[in-house]
């Protein structure tokens, strides 16, 4: 399927549209920062619930301002007990779904993240489980730590196996270190595909009206299996999923 040519002034207008967003994010994020800081010295509850609502107001201003919405599927594969949640990753869009879906989610984040003015504080108040990528096995072994205490604590932990945002349609590069947790830890992974990069592009400026589609997909329990074997299962599912719900030429980007 092939994107039919749009007017210059109907992009135009998608350009507009998408930096009303931008205004508006910013503006939400200056807003809630003293609020949410504040909130972190009551108690990590209390300070989530507050970037919660920065969360809510973004989403509803994507929707409005962008025509961004999104369709669930697999409801029925989120356990009540939180676990390890392993996603596809295109887009900045889904670090704002998890959070804004699942409630008390927490990310794997590069630790030069905390540096940034206002984000990064909060990410790292929030308790955020910030990682040195180049460390290699001391890595997983600080996201196994943090997630044998976190999760039972009420809390989700969102790992993107392929460590980066990747375009749409890139050939998958699964790292292995989500599935290396899961079989040190024991804690199962809840596989989920979403398309959000064909709306909220990785490296563009345009976000383009539509619906993204999330699946949640049925847990991996690690079991006596294998990282690699978990690797191969993780992957087949997503991939299999993205086949489905993915269109290369959505858009003209």
């Amino acid at each position: 399927m092939s994107a039919e040519p749009i007017s210059l002034i109907y992009r135009l207008w998608l350009i507009v549209r998408s930096a009303m967003f931008w205004i508006w994010l910013f503006t939400t994020t200056t807003v809630f920062a003293i609020p949410a800081l504040l909130a972190s010295l009551v108690s990590f509850g209390v300070c989530y619930w507050v970037c919660g609502k920065w969360i809510t107001v973004n989403m509803w201003g994507l929707e409005f301002l962008c025509g961004v919405k999104y369709n669930v599927q697999g409801q029925e594969n989120i356990p009540e007990q939180p676990c390890l949640i392993v996603s596809k990753h295109q887009s900045t869009w889904e670090t704002f779904f998890f959070a804004y879906y699942l409630r008390h989610v927490l990310y794997v984040a590069k630790r030069s993240l905390a540096y940034i003015p206002v984000f990064g504080w909060m990410i790292s108040l929030l308790g955020f489980v910030m990682i040195n990528r180049n460390a290699g096995r001391g890595a997983i072994q600080q996201i196994s730590e943090q997630a044998r205490i976190k999760i039972p604590l009420g809390r989700w932990i969102v790992i993107f196996p392929e460590g980066t945002r990747m375009p749409v349609g890139a050939e998958p590069q699964y790292r292995i270190g989500a599935m290396k947790v899961s079989a040190d830890t024991q804690i199962p992974m809840l596989p989920v595909a979403v398309n959000s990069g064909e709306f909220w592009p990785r490296m563009g400026f345009i976000k383009w009206p539509g619906t993204v589609t999330v699946i949640f997909g049925p847990l991996i329990h690690p079991g006596n299996k294998t990282p690699d074997e978990l690797r191969t299962e993780v992957q087949t599912w997503i991939e299999g999923q993205m086949g489905q719900i993915t269109v290369k030429d959505r858009f003209p980007y």
